[in-house]
Order: C-alpha cells, then structure tokens, then sequence
C-alpha cells in the first residue's frame, strides 16, 4: 500500500527552517512572538510525524523514496538529493519533534530573561532542521551534508553564552573533536564512493550491495570502522567522548536537546542507517561492540565522583550511549532492535532528568549538589517527575529504562558475550548508584545553599513538559518486552520471538537496586560514610573526579605539540617568509631612493654624471681593443 502521508515528509524539516528564516530575518522585533513562532513549527513537524508514524505502525505501508532533484552530474554518475521514509527514521521523526517540540516549551520559561531569546529560538529551529534533515536523508552524501549543520548548530548553541570563557571554550571543543571523527566518516564515504556499483551512495543501494556480498569483507570492514570513527564523535565514544561533558557550558535545554534525541543521536542512527555494511565486517562489529562496552564503563565509573549535576547526566549519557553501541556490535537484527529500543527510551527519561535539572538550576542559581540539598520539599512536581527518571535510567521495573536494558543485556548473554554482559551489569549497578546520590544530595536533606530555602516549583512552561516526558519515561518501554517483541518485527521486518530471561532481569534489577541501596545509606541515612571510597582511597577517588586525566593527557600529548608546532611555523612565517618579502621590499625603497637622490634637477650634476658615463664607455671600448689585439 502507499503511503498518504510520507510523500509529504520533506515538510517536517521544513517548518523549522522557516521559523528559522522568519526569527533571523525579524530579529529583535519578534523577541516576545518569536518563541511562539519556533513552538508552532515545532508542533506542526510533530503532528505530520506522528501520521507519518501511525500510517506505518497500521502496517502494509511501502518504503517511501523520492530522489528526482538532481544536485551534482560526475561524467556518467549524478548525485541526487531526496527524502525517504521507513520504519526507523519514521520513528527517529517521532522523537526528535516531540522532544524539539517540548524543550521549545520549556525553553519559553527557563529563557524568559534573556535578551537573546529570540536568537536562541532561532538556533534551536536551526538545529532541529538540520537533525530532521538528517534522519530523512535519502543517501549519504546528503546525511552528511546535514551532519556537518548538525555540527555548526551544537557549536552555536553550546557557545550561545559567548561572553562566559568557558562557554567559548566548550563550543570550539566540541566543534574540533567531532570534526575529527566527521574526517573518518568522509574517508569512509569517499572508498565507499570507489566500490559501490555505478557509484551509488543512495542507502536502498547500499543495502542491495552489501546484503549480496557484492563488496568483499576486507573492504566492508574499512568502510564500516571509518563510518564508526564519524558516528564515534558524535555520539561521545571514548576516546572522543571529551567534548560532551564539556558541552554542559550551554543552555540546559540545549543540553537536553543535545544529549537526549538530535546529536548524540546521530551516530548511533548511522550506524543503524548503515547496518548491512556492519553485518558484512564481523571485525568492524567487534570494534563496534569493544568501544561500546569501555565507553559504557568507563563513563559511568566517572559520573560517580562529579558534583556538577548537568556534569553527571552528561556522563551518563556517553555511558548510556555506549550501552547502544554495544547493542549494535554485537551484529543480529535483536541486538539492532535493541540498540534502537534503549535509543528511543533514552530519549524520554534524558530529557525529563536534565529539563528537571535545568528547573532546579533556575529555582536554586548553582549546579554543585553538595550546594542543594532540600530541593524536594519545595518543588514536589519537579522532585516526583526527576525520581521517575532516574529510575527509569537505573533499569527499575517496569519503567523504560529496565526493559532496553534488560534487551540489550539479554542478547549479549544469549548471543554468547559474557564479558560484554558483565561489563553491562557493572555499569547498570554504577549508574544506579550516581543516579541515586544525586537525587538524596539534591531533593532531600536539609538545604545547604542560601538560596535553596527559597527555592519554589518552576512555572507550568517548565513542569508540563516534565510530566509529559514522566509519562513516557514510565510507559514508552512496554513497546518491546520478552512478552511484547512488537517493536523488533516492525523494524527489522523479521519475527521475534522473544522469552523472557528472568536470569538477567534479576540480575539486571539487583545490580539497579544495589546501587539505589547504597546511595540511599551513604547520601540519604548517611549509616554508611560518604568516603567510603575517597577515605581509603584517595587516590582513585581524585582519578575519578579529574575524568582520568584524559584531558589533561590530551593537552600534554596533542594540544601543546601542536601549539610548538604552530609557534615553529609563525617564526618560520614572521623570520623567512616574511623576511624575504621584507628584504624585496628594503631593496626596492633603497633603490627607489638611490634613483630619487640622483635625479635632484641640478644640470652640473647631471653633466658630470654624462661625462662619468662617457669616460666609462671611452674605458670600456679601450680595454676590449686592447684584449682583442693581445
């Protein structure tokens, strides 16, 4: 059956490009409208990707490709640019506008006071674009296109508070580290270029190829590890996990937006997007499954020591990310439906805990927990929604977060990766922990800050979003369960026939419990001391807090040998090339003046010159008689 709707697709991007159009053009003068203007784009994208979405949930819907619009003609191969619509980027549509559409709501309380509320808006519509863009992208060439837009929008958005060092700081950051993963993906698509049949980069074209084994295996795991290098960046894969955190400078609804379904988002949709590439390099997806797993672990082992509250969701997030990732290497369509799934649920549950953590921020005016404390009493809404969302992260049932776990753990037990399944129960049980620690030092207890006895709940613009994304945080997991596989047919278009394993959903919901237990005794009774690590282990403790010193390393290996190099070449260009053009000049102007001296207007001076002249020539001809008769 053809779709009624997905033909229409290509205007969900479009409704936030032209808020962005209207917002730039009118400036200032739409500082009060201008949100309104941004939140009705918004809605309109959602409501057409929610029939987009439903028509293909009633099932019998065809794919949807249009590709006419030809952009660039290569002797006999041309590039197009177009739209297609399946069953996950239908999806992928679904959550990007509904959790754009939201923090737009959000946003119009939390930026109330800005100045620059309009541009925010602006930039926000911008970046929503260009993730839209992305998701419906027909071929590579054009992801990436939107993928490079994706980039320059987080480096707007991150660095929006331009007059503050470390928002400067964070946004040059993040633009530099990603574009170092964004030159894998290039290479990758470039040797993909070379080998595909009659050159095509459309994704139907490479499904066909790859599926067919037109490619051989060698050749399909260097273009799957370089199209991982790009998914790495910005997705926050170790070790290109650094700009992430530091990303926490901007906005918290740019955090939210970020960190719950566009950005980091991305890499892991490509590597979805590209899946039979993957399936074709077992290599690849081995590097795939590793690189998940250390991020997953080693993110999470950092969240527990960080006291910035948007500091420890952001780890959280590279940690979670990595858990997706780990999904996706492990290489079978449940293990992709999986990686998919905790994708779609990440989504809600992020995105309710850094908006609830932005409405703290704003009552309190400090991002250090061991500065709240208290906040609980005082904001009931937003205590109640962020508790849902930190159960749902911790893997509790029945909410989201437990069963995309439970999905992903489950393969990785059943598919025959024990380390792979034990390196996801540790981090289950280290994010519990964090979770938990953050919300007793924040929410209970006495306050501990001057502002925190003043503390009231935030306006309706801030809690409704909250409680919507608190619906979904708890009910939006129960789409694929060991006894409701429906979401993995839908996707893959394969039978799933799950059973449920209880083994890992005891495991999976001790290792959520211990880490809430002891939190609730060391943050919360306080029968346990705080620095039960930190006390006899001082050490470990501050390599926790300082992130491994990875920055620092980076700094020490990359960061200064780079800036010698760069100060050995500007003394090369200042000294040499610039001493050449300087030393051309010198003698031009010594020269000029030289001549300017001579010609003073004196005619004494310009007959003796005459006669000097002549006595030389007289000389000259003298002498070469003479050499000629010798």
């Amino acid at each position: 059956m053809v779709s009624a709707y997905s033909q229409y697709a290509w205007l969900i991007p479009l409704f936030p490009l032209l808020s962005f159009l209207i917002l730039t053009a009118a400036g200032r003068t739409l500082r009060g409208a201008g949100p309104y203007i941004s939140i009705v784009a918004a809605f309109a994208s959602f409501v057409l990707a929610v029939l987009i979405f439903w028509e293909r949930v009633s099932g019998g819907v065809e794919d949807f490709t249009w590709n006419k619009l030809q952009w660039l003609r290569l002797g006999d191969t041309s590039l197009t640019m177009g739209f297609e619509v399946t069953n996950l980027n239908a999806l992928m549509l679904v959550v990007v506008t509904l959790v754009s559409l939201l923090v737009n709501i959000y946003s119009t309380g939390y930026m109330h006071d800005d100045e620059r509320i309009h541009v925010f808006f602006a930039y926000i519509a911008l970046f929503t674009f260009s993730m839209l863009g992305l998701v419906i992208s027909e071929n590579l060439v054009q992801l990436f296109i939107f993928w490079e837009l994706v980039g320059v929008c987080s480096f707007l958005l991150v660095g929006f508070w331009y007059f503050k060092p470390e928002a400067r700081a964070a946004a040059k950051k993040a633009f530099i580290v990603t574009r170092v993963g964004d030159v894998g993906l290039f290479l990758g698509m470039l040797l993909l270029f070379w080998v595909m049949p009659e050159h095509s980069l459309s994704f139907s074209a490479i499904t066909n190829a790859f599926n067919q084994g037109q490619i051989p295996e060698a050749t399909a795991t260097w273009i799957a590890i370089l199209i991982f290098i790009g998914a790495m960046g910005k997705s926050g894969q170790f070790p290109l996990h650094t700009w992430l955190p530091d990303a926490m400078e901007g906005p918290t609804p740019i955090s939210a937006l970020i960190h719950a379904a566009t950005m980091v988002a991305a890499g892991v949709y490509l590597v979805a997007r590209t899946y039979p590439i993957f399936m074709e390099a077992p290599t690849a997806l081995t590097v795939v499954a590793a690189v998940g797993a250390f991020t997953a672990i080693f993110a999470a082992t950092i969240g527990t020591a960080q006291n910035d509250i948007k500091r420890i969701l952001a780890y959280s997030t590279v940690s979670q990310l990595g858990y997706m990732m780990m999904a996706l290497g492990i290489g079978t369509s449940v293990a992709l439906t999986a990686g998919i799934f905790h994708l779609f649920t990440h989504a809600f549950f992020k995105a309710l805990l850094f908006l609830g953590a932005g409405s703290v921020i704003h009552a309190v005016h400090t991002q250090d927990i061991h500065e709240m404390g208290g906040v609980g009493r005082h904001m009931k809404v937003t205590a109640w929604t962020f508790a849902v969302g930190a159960l749902a992260l911790s893997g509790i049932f029945p909410l989201s977060g437990f069963w995309s776990k439970d999905a992903i753990l489950t393969e990785a037990l059943v598919q025959g990766h024990p380390v792979l399944f034990a390196v996801g129960l540790i981090a289950a049980f280290f994010t519990a922990f964090y979770m938990s620690r953050l919300f007793f030092l924040v929410f209970t207890g006495t306050s501990r800050s001057p502002q925190g006895g003043h503390a009231h709940e935030s306006p309706v613009s801030m809690t409704f979003p909250l409680m919507v994304l608190a619906v979904l945080a708890v009910a939006a997991g129960f789409v694929f369960t060991p006894f409701n596989p429906w979401l993995g047919g839908w996707l893959t278009g394969e039978a799933h026939e799950e059973h449920a394993n209880y083994l890992v959903m005891v495991l999976s919901t001790l290792a959520g419990l211990l880490g809430i237990g002891l939190g609730y005794l060391m943050y919360y009774k306080q029968s346990v001391r705080s620095d039960l690590v930190s006390g006899p282990a001082p050490g470990l403790y501050t390599l926790l807090s300082r992130k491994y010193y990875i920055d620092e390393l980076y700094q020490l290996v990359i960061v200064r040998p780079l800036q010698g190099i760069g100060s050995l070449l500007h003394l090369f260009d200042v000294y040499v090339v610039d001493g050449v053009v300087r030393l051309c000049s010198y003698a031009v102007t010594g020269a000029g003046r030289l001549g300017s001296r001579m010609q003073n207007g004196q005619v004494q001076t310009y007959g003796l010159a005459t006669l000097l002249g002549l006595l030389i020539l007289m000389l000259a001809l003298a002498g070469r008689r003479f050499i000629d008769a010798g």
